[in-house]
């Protein structure tokens, strides 16, 4: 007889709530397909779905609940990572509208397609099974690949979808390979299970090589969405390609998901072979933080040096999570959230940059910008200096903690490693900030510039200066979220 409780939909009401509302939402579009105000209908709606959905995350004071036959999990934990990735998904879909009209593709299904990628984020964070886990990752990748090609009519539109799609199939079957092995070895795909399989006496001389080499493509399949090295190379020509509120989307939210779902995966059924899986990530977060530095110094397009700065900063990330300690957790879970805001305000600037109603993207148009537009100058030198980790904006404290968690784990060649990148990283953010306010000016960019992104870019640009005054809220959650994880 199946257990009532086992299939509890409570837990999963967020999820729920955003599914049938992207459903409802697909039926309003297409039976009125044609009319002009089925499209304005649909963008705001999807908004206050997001919106709604982070409410009933926060009203749920369930400290931990497992359902669906022990698939999915909601604590702590998931409730942070959750509300960061639809605060960042609701942002991105606030800042669309006017790109999607000023370029002839404001279409009904892109905030439909963002609604299923967010519920495929959502089940991600909530894994508590490989199953689950490729579930998640699938559903949050498909409409994706749609987005990222949603400018058909661009050559490098549809280009980046279809790398960003052969790629992602080839680690998806990595992934699942991975998942096949493990299974193969232990018998359960559950992640307690798993938990309790390897911290069983004998298993190291029955199950590890095998589980082992499944541990290693489930590793490669997520460093795959978290665009680090050396699974990066879809990051540069997608992030470039791609219309600018879907790279947006996929630089900030979709990471945290991804960091989120690889935070679990690591710490909870792999949590007793953290030797092991430590030099994977060792290896990865030098890597990253690496070329990340230095492949940026020579792009000239802005979103391309942002892919290179996105792959530098997960490197940072996992300086914390290599850590393999609840202070390195706390850390990456703050460096996220950081990490998160700064770039969204960034790619707020980025759409801001139009010249006589084209977008422009190379670094020298942003020529005398301090002179023609101060305040989109200014919020855009904030972004730079932070994710450069100048003090006392937000980014520097985002380091401070990764590093410390790294010192503390007695991984000190790491955070000088990372020190020393950052260093380097930080030469092509001020090169932003020099051309900006030190260059020959050139034509001032359009104006105005949206009362969304001129809203979204202020308040995430406050953030950046003020994190310091008050850091307390966003660090008791990040700590009680880390403690959840490993409870």
């Amino acid at each position: 007889m199946i257990d009532a409780a086992e299939f509890d939909f409570a837990p999963a009401i967020p999820e729920i709530f955003l599914a049938c509302v992207a459903m409802g939402l697909l039926m309003v579009g297409v039976f009125r397909r044609g009319e002009p105000e089925a499209s304005h209908l649909v963008w705001p709606l999807a908004v206050m779905a997001l919106v709604v959905a982070i409410f009933l995350l926060l009203v749920d004071d369930t400290e931990r609940a497992v359902t669906f036959g022990g698939q999915f999990v909601t604590d702590g934990f998931a409730v942070y990572l959750k509300v960061l990735a639809l605060i960042g998904a609701a942002l991105c879909l606030m800042m669309s509208p006017g790109f999607m009209q000023r370029e002839g593709i404001e279409r009904f299904e892109y905030p439909v397609l963002l609604l299923f990628t967010t519920v495929g984020m959502l089940v991600m964070i909530s894994a508590n099974s490989l199953l689950a886990l490729y579930i998640g990752l699938e559903l949050h990748s498909l409409p994706l690949y749609v987005m990222t090609a949603f400018h058909r009519d661009q050559i490098r539109s549809t280009e980046a979808g279809l790398k960003y799609f052969v790629l992602g199939a080839l680690a998806s079957g990595l992934l699942l390979y991975g998942c096949s092995l493990v299974y193969g070895f232990t018998g359960t795909l559950s992640f307690e299970g798993l938990a309790q399989v390897f911290r069983a006496e004998d298993a190291a001389a029955t199950i590890s090589t095998g589980a082992l080499i499944g541990l290693v493509f489930i590793a490669a399949g997520l460093a795959f969405k978290l665009a680090a090295v050396p699974f990066h190379m879809w990051t540069p020509d997608v992030y470039e390609g791609a219309p600018t509120p879907v790279t947006a989307f996929l630089a900030a939210a979709s990471k945290v998901a991804a960091i989120g779902l690889t935070l679990r995966v690591l710490y909870q059924p792999f949590g007793e072979w953290a030797a092991e899986w430590q030099q994977i990530v060792v290896f990865i977060a030098i890597a990253s933080m690496l070329l990340g530095s230095f492949a940026a110094i020579g792009q000239t397009n802005i979103k391309r040096l942002l892919a290179y700065s996105g792959i530098g900063h997960i490197g940072f990330a996992l300086v914390g999570f290599a850590a393999g300690t609840q202070v390195g957790v706390y850390s990456v879970l703050v460096y996220m959230a950081i990490y998160m805001i700064m770039t969204i305000g960034a790619f707020g600037c980025v759409l801001a940059m139009r010249r006589h109603g084209h977008a422009v993207e190379n670094i020298d148009d942003l020529a005398g910008l301090g002179r023609n537009q101060p305040l989109l100058a200014a919020s855009l030198a904030i972004f730079m200096f932070s994710m450069a980790g100048i003090p006392p904006l937000a980014g520097f404290f985002a380091k401070v903690y990764v590093f410390f968690a790294a010192i503390q784990a007695d991984m000190v060649p790491l955070a000088v490693i990372g020190v020393l990148a950052s260093v380097v990283g930080a030469y092509y953010y001020i090169r932003v900030v020099k051309v900006m306010y030190f260059d020959e000016p050139k034509e001032a960019f359009d104006r105005p510039v949206g009362r969304e992104i001129s809203i979204i870019v202020g308040a995430t640009a406050v953030f950046n200066v003020v994190f310091c005054l008050l850091p307390s809220p966003l660090l008791h959650q990040a700590e009680a979220a880390a403690a959840a994880l490993l409870s």
